[in-house]
């Protein structure tokens, strides 16, 4: 293969055709529209090497990440992807890399119907950096919104939780590596699974939302402090990851409770949608568990089998400039 510049590299890599109705790659901006009735959903995240994802982190599954971040967003809200762009910077152009990145990229493009329409590329000077830019459309006035949430609303999660953050701590080294369980909870930090799908379907069921991101005690606190109300979670009945199993309860705290990178969704709705949300779940393939009740009292309690109070973690969540 010949050498590449900035525009073969788009040529080649980002350059599968738009759908009928857009305007994509090849001019200055994309061009696609929403349903009359719908509002326009945005989001955009950055993922650095080093600070994101580990340099020897597989292409593919990166390519995949990199949209599966921002589709959590839009399952917040109760958006349909409507589609994306890319803005890359590499250090060097790497055909084998550039190939399963791409490839793992559309892969999850086509699976949720968010076409690359897009993007940028740029040359860095030592990392590898990329951010996505996500579209989506959700009916007017319907969207789910962190201050919508109220007393005597359960608490919904889809997924499970903590095995994100055990094998970001065995990949780092602040843990002694144990293979089989990093083998078990790595799939789930570097391809992760949101519920682009499912989350349209709550739409005028359920009444606020958010995406786990950044730890359930930290991003659940958004939801409380927005709606001006509180929560107690039911500790046995989260959804605890396999793989964690058989750790000490301190361990299990920390990376279930303020464990990030979990990218998937939290809502709560009212008691009567409960057949609903179960039957909604069963149908979609989405592992969905109700993990406690919006309160009237303020503050955010964790409660184990005798309803007593678990202590919390000293940090709740991932903050990019505080840890």
């Amino acid at each position: 293969m010949a050498a590449l510049n900035e525009f073969s590299l788009i040529k080649t890599y980002f350059n599968q055709a738009a759908p009928e109705g857009y305007l994509g790659v090849g001019d200055d901006c994309a061009v696609f529209a929403v349903r009359p009735g719908y509002q326009l959903a945005v989001s955009t995240d950055t993922l650095i090497e080093g600070r994101h994802f580990f340099s020897d982190t597989d292409p593919f599954q990166l390519g995949h990440k990199a949209l599966a971040v921002n589709l959590s967003d839009l399952a917040a809200m109760g958006a349909q992807p409507k589609g994306c762009v890319l803005a890359l910077a590499v250090p060097a152009i790497d055909d084998a890399w550039l190939q399963s990145f791409s490839a793992g990229f559309y892969a999850l493009a086509n699976q949720a119907q968010c076409p690359l329409i897009g993007g940028d590329t740029t040359r860095s000077s030592t990392d590898i950096m990329f951010t996505v830019t996500v579209f989506g459309e959700v009916p007017i006035t319907q969207a789910l919104r962190r201050d919508l949430a109220r007393v005597d609303d359960d608490i919904w999660l889809t997924g499970t939780l903590g095995a994100p953050d055990l094998a970001l701590q065995y990949l780092a080294g602040q843990m002694p590596l144990d293979a089989d369980r990093l083998s078990a909870s790595r799939p789930l930090l570097e391809k992760p699974q949101p519920p682009f799908a499912f989350a349209p379907h709550l739409l005028g069921h359920a009444h606020a939302g958010i995406d786990i991101s950044d730890g359930l005690l930290q991003d659940l606190s958004h939801i409380l402090q927005a709606s001006h109300c509180g929560a107690q979670l039911q500790w046995s009945q989260l959804p605890v990851h396999s793989s964690l199993l058989g750790l000490e309860q301190q361990q299990q705290l920390q990376s279930v409770l303020a464990g990030g990178d979990v990218f998937q969704l939290c809502f709560t709705a009212p008691k009567s949608e409960r057949s609903y949300l179960l039957e909604l779940a069963a149908l979609h393939s989405v592992q969905l568990t109700r993990i406690g009740t919006i309160t009237q009292a303020t503050g955010l309690e964790v409660l184990d089998a005798q309803q007593h109070p678990l202590p919390l973690p000293a940090h709740l969540g991932f903050d990019h400039f505080t840890l």
